[in-house]
């Protein structure tokens, strides 16, 4: 299934726009930018994910959101 028929494993009715490559649950892969946002507000962002639309939506989301530096690192095919 394609990225762009995948809805967001979190709300359900979202488009993703990050995948995470390491997910702790196999079944919350797929994040929209609101969920990826959210995630990214309480403190707990994805480390190792991949853009899905190539535009850096989630970079720019840790830019804005994330206070704690960490290593971030973007997914390679």
């Amino acid at each position: 299934m394609g990225a762009h028929s995948r809805k967001c494993d979190w709300c359900g009715s979202g488009t993703p726009v990050v995948r995470d490559m390491e997910p702790l649950d196999s079944d919350y892969q797929y994040w929209c930018e609101e969920c990826a946002r959210a995630l990214i507000i309480v403190g707990d962002p994805i480390e190792t994910y991949r853009e899905l639309d190539g535009e850096p939506i989630y970079g720019r989301l840790l830019d804005e959101y994330c206070t704690l530096k960490r290593f971030y690192s973007f997914a390679t095919a």
